[in-house]
């Protein structure tokens, strides 16, 4: 085996309970969630913001994150009743009946995390990110410019506090594997709670009273069967883990298994592969005093709009999707993501942050004088995939820009666009979509609807099902018995006046809605009809009477 590379010396930034503080930070603000979810450890060099942080912690109520039915993340209130990562959601209830119960959202961490690290690089260039909620960088650097890796790490929590990201923990070692371990664990008789230094060289004699389970952290997938495995055999910390023969160790769990070895032995080889920063895409903008019209807004954010395009097109990029969050004088948020056809330009971005707006004030959401706008790219694409042709637009191209138009002057539910959702009546699965916006409702359509029409669908649906009649061969009226058979063969319909013979039938296929509430439940038979012209009919029989639904044209 070759030799491995001696361990970098590392700084590791870990922010305690990251998905929580996500979480809170975008459903809250910044403001708002600052200190909240994260373990905050009083220090002499970072004084300032514990007390604060405490308050808010306290206030909070206890939340869990849950995957696959599993907690993956709590706060350390929810902590504090006995709910501990790896529960099951009912046994995490039954500890805390108040447990707030939030989706895990691995989107999220990342969305948040990213602007906490471009506060780092300010101030520390080439940070590599882990995972959400921690990232490294080489320490060498750092402590030259900052006079000391102690004075480098304090900075860092400093200007991550200053930014609302409190209690923040840094450890610094011979590799990132001990370094994060170190600021997880902290390090006895170190003068600052929140670093955690393991002197050069001294990363095996660290690592060895810790648990086998933290090599888990290492982010390797087969570590958890290697784990179990070792704790059956009796090994049950590092140090007796880095004990064992290389050799023999190669031979049982192969090159995984030895790379987790070194980690174990403190000879951590990474290398810290700093991240390159990405574009500054976003804009912002803050109204002092706020504003409550939504013109004014609109007119306030033309020059953000105009320089949040141009950086794009320096970029070679163009919006397709765009994000814009909306926070008001008393705290209240409006978020969401606009959708367009082709690409945004600035006067359609003025036009979204109206729009929603608008609509935001007219539902109550925004209650109060808006104080700060944010606009950022949720999906781009190359700018060549969206040049015009040498020769001109074709038709598609021109309904596009007139339909785009005429939204622009009537809002944005003035040009809407049909599409198919989900639902038992065919009625009801028509729905309207604003022009631009795509149709989500792949989810909708699929979900269990018991008694949906199958595909082939019909062509013409009827807007309200209009009373029609359904004759035997001996003229008397043709009924669904209680069981949902005919009462008798159908051969003759009359549709609007006109008798048409009956070649084919079929059904019934039932359909029942809301059995349990008297007051809105519904119980119908559907049945196919096709009439002597070779036109197919949807007909359903509600009520002791027979309605046309739709037409196979």
């Amino acid at each position: 085996m070759a030799q491995a590379q001696a361990p970098v010396r590392s700084l590791v930034l870990w922010f305690p309970d990251w998905p929580i503080t996500a979480l809170l930070r975008e459903t809250a603000g910044p403001k708002v969630a600052a200190g909240v979810g994260v373990s905050v450890v009083a220090s002499a060099a970072v004084p300032a913001a514990a007390p604060a942080a405490e308050g808010v912690r306290a206030l909070a109520p206890p939340i869990a994150l849950v995957a696959n039915n599993m907690i993956v993340a709590c706060s350390p209130a929810a902590r504090a009743e006995g709910v501990r990562r790896g529960q099951r959601r009912r046994d995490a209830q039954a500890r805390c009946p108040q447990l707030r119960i939030v989706a895990a959202d691995p989107a999220r961490d990342h969305r948040v995390f990213a602007p906490a690290v471009s506060v780092v690089e300010e101030r520390a260039p080439g940070v590599q990110i882990i995972r959400p909620g921690v990232c490294a960088l080489r320490a060498r650097g750092v402590a030259r410019y900052y006079g000391g890796e102690t004075e480098a790490a304090i900075e860092l929590i400093q200007v991550l506090a200053a930014h609302g990201i409190e209690g923040v923990r840094a450890g610094i070692a011979d590799g990132p594997f001990t370094a994060e371990q170190a600021a997880r664990r902290g390090v006895l008789g170190q003068l600052h709670a929140q670093v955690a230094v393991v002197p050069a060289g001294e990363a095996p004699a660290f690592l060895a009273p810790l648990p086998v389970a933290v090599l888990a952290d290492a982010g390797f997938s087969a570590a958890p069967e290697l784990i179990e495995l070792l704790t059956r055999l009796g090994v049950h910390s590092l140090g007796d883990f880095a004990r064992l023969d290389a050799e023999r160790v190669h031979e049982r769990f192969g090159d995984r298994g030895i790379r987790l070895h070194d980690l174990a032995a403190g000879h951590d080889s990474r290398a810290i592969d700093p991240r390159t920063p990405p574009p500054e895409l976003q804009r912002e903008v803050a109204f002092e005093p706020p504003l409550e019209i939504a013109e004014q807004v609109a007119f306030g954010m033309r020059i953000a709009a105009e320089a949040f395009i141009t950086r794009l097109g320096v970029e070679q990029l163009v919006c397709t999707e765009l994000r814009v969050e909306l926070t008001a004088e008393r705290g209240e948020r409006s978020e969401r993501v606009w959708l367009h056809p082709a690409s945004f330009d600035a006067g359609a971005v003025v036009d979204r942050v109206r729009w929603q707006l608008s609509e935001a004030q007219g539902q109550g959401v925004l209650r109060s004088g808006i104080a700060h706008v944010r606009i950022e790219p949720a999906a781009v694409a190359e700018a060549s995939t969206q040049r015009p042709a040498i020769f001109g637009g074709g038709p598609e191209e021109k309904v596009h820009h007139a339909l785009s138009r005429v939204q622009a002057m009537l809002g944005h539910r003035g040009v809407l666009t049909p599409a198919i959702g989900g639902g038992r009546w065919l009625a009801e699965r028509q729905v309207l979509v604003p022009w631009g916006d795509r149709a989500v409702l792949a989810k909708e359509r699929g979900r269990p609807w018991p008694g949906m029409l199958p595909d082939p669908l019909p062509t013409t649906v009827f807007p309200e099902p209009y009373e029609v009649e359904v004759h035997s061969g001996s003229g008397g009226p043709v009924a669904v018995d209680e069981r949902g058979g005919l009462t008798a063969v159908p051969m003759t319909l009359i549709e609007g006046g006109r008798r048409l013979a009956i070649e084919a039938w079929a059904g019934p296929w039932p359909v029942i809605e809301r059995g349990w509430d008297a007051l809105r439940s519904r119980h119908a038979q559907r049945f196919q009809f096709v009439d002597a012209e070779q036109v197919a009919w949807l007909f359903i029989w509600e009520a002791d009477e027979w309605r046309a639904e739709a037409r196979y044209d």
